[in-house]
């Protein structure tokens, strides 16, 4: 009994002294630790939300070399795209994790390719972790379900269907697979990774949600049995541990039952059942914060969920987690003058920005969404303009060979001057750039003669008849501060 005692004590201090805190019964992370083990493991060839099966399938390989994950070609997707699963632990607590069932929603799977490495690390730093989840845990992991709607960056597959809406009828081959692996796995705890619009925001506010969690519902009635309990109680956890790093930043997807989503099917056939929906966070185009995030609210899902320490949440503390509010526009612009109908008229404009792809990459397309009052809405970029007037946009008249010529063009110049578009000679379209300015292969530029529902947003605001903001594209410019030079565009 003395030697036992001795173990525990030198167990002990083996976690005081790497800076993980351990209880008799629990090991817990803190922020340190989190930080530490992102930055260490996080796998260096993704660093654009963009990638296509081809690179999941190198980095799967990779991992081939490794004795810690074993990896199975599970399926192939309707374009004979190969679907994997990898698989770590040989404890009696089953957890299944899929990730881009929807194509264009890539956040997750890079973060469990972050994941992949943090399992496979060989440091001493984090081994008892490690050891924890291996013994206690078999995880399985499916990354990329949808590698053909990747490929082109599309939510749906080849086949149109969208994934998560064939939970019942298992109409395509990827629905199978996926409800195939579910009785044959028969997990305990489920994990469905998704990203969400950027357009969420919490309740009352312009902040955007950056992470929305759900515990899906299994019935009409949106009961909650203890299945549906311990997913609350699980985000309740991550809600806790979101606060050190996205305060007032979460919110609840919505949970209206749907019996044909994967989510709630794998409820119902009694895995505790988290969604993680992936948002918005502010100067994080390509989500690389956002990936942070699901790679520590994974890990540390995984480390209560082989400890049974998420059971010190309620599920009182999941309930007071608000719900999504879509009140999010890209710009707003407030209390705009001009003229319709030959009458004054003072109003608010909303902008939105879609993004189109295009290669291996993607330009943006902004509209105008609504007009009228939106006091209620909020904008990314949110700007009173009383006392200013629209203007229309112009094409200047001289022509340009080729892009490269308006490098030493002074772009400002024109834009005070009304002009919204230029032309180039040459036959370039479908070429990208980062202009602050449109630029036509064609003779002109769809102006804006009236504010319109679903027209390209390419306007002028004046003040005192001077030009001080421009709208390019969507995006809106303050002609008073340096112009940018990150705008998704492309030569039309």
């Amino acid at each position: 009994m003395k030697i036992i005692s001795l173990m525990k004590i030198i167990f002990f201090l083996i976690f005081v002294t790497s800076g993980i805190t351990i209880s008799a019964q629990t090991m817990n992370l803190n922020k340190n630790d989190f930080d530490e083990a992102y930055s260490s493991y996080k796998e260096t060839t993704l660093t654009k939300r963009r990638f296509k099966h081809s690179t999941v399938v190198d980095l799967i390989n990779k991992h081939q070399e490794e004795s810690t994950l074993k990896i199975d070609q599970i399926g192939l997707s309707v374009q004979k795209r190969s679907i994997y699963k990898l698989t770590y632990g040989q404890g009696k607590k089953k957890v299944m994790l899929w990730s881009q069932m929807h194509g264009d929603e890539p956040t997750a799977t890079m973060a469990l390719f972050d994941l992949f490495n943090f399992l496979e690390g060989k440091d001493s730093r984090f081994q008892s972790l490690r050891e924890i989840l291996k013994s206690n845990l078999e995880v399985h992991f499916i990354p990329m379900l949808n590698p053909d709607g990747a490929e082109i960056y599309t939510r749906r597959n080849a086949q149109h269907i969208d994934l998560n809406r064939d939970a019942r009828d298992t109409a395509t081959p990827e629905g199978k697979l996926l409800r195939n692996q579910a009785e044959l796995i028969k997990p305990q705890f489920g994990f469905n990774l998704h990203d969400q619009n950027i357009y969420y925001n919490v309740p009352g506010t312009k902040t955007p949600v950056t992470i929305s969690l759900l515990a899906p519902a299994y019935n009409w009635e949106r009961e909650v049995n203890e299945v549906r309990g311990n997913a609350m109680k699980i985000i309740a956890g991550m809600n806790q541990l979101l606060q050190d790093y996205i305060p007032g930043a979460i919110a609840k997807y919505d949970d209206e039952h749907s019996p044909r989503a994967f989510g709630d099917s794998f409820q119902k056939w009694g895995a505790s059942t988290i969604l993680i929906e992936s948002g918005a966070f502010a100067g994080d185009p390509e989500k690389q914060e956002i990936r942070k995030l699901n790679f520590i609210l994974i890990l540390n899902s995984l480390l209560q969920i082989a400890q049974d320490s998420y059971q010190q949440f309620s599920i009182s503390e999941y309930q007071h987690i608000p719900f999504n509010a879509s009140q999010l526009h890209d710009v707003i612009l407030r209390r705009v003058t001009t003229i319709s109908h030959g009458l004054p008229l003072k109003i608010d404009i909303a902008i939105r920005r879609d993004e189109i792809t295009e290669g291996e990459d993607y330009y943006t397309k902004g509209y105008i969404e609504d007009i009228g009052d939106l006091h209620d809405f909020y904008g990314y970029d949110d700007l009173d303009l009383t006392d200013f007037e629209f203007v229309e946009a112009k094409v200047y008249e001289k022509e340009f060979y080729r892009l490269s010529d308006l490098e030493n063009v002074d772009i400002k110049a024109l834009l005070k001057q009304g002009y919204a578009g230029v032309k180039i000679n040459a036959s370039e379209p479908k070429v990208l750039h980062y202009l602050p300015i449109n630029v036509l292969s064609k003779s002109k530029l769809n102006t804006i003669r009236t504010l319109s529902l679903g027209k390209e947003a390419n306007f002028f605001l004046k003040k005192n008849e001077e030009i001080q903001y421009a709208v390019i594209n969507g995006y809106l410019i303050d002609l008073n501060q340096e112009l940018p030079r990150n705008m998704k565009q492309i030569v039309r």
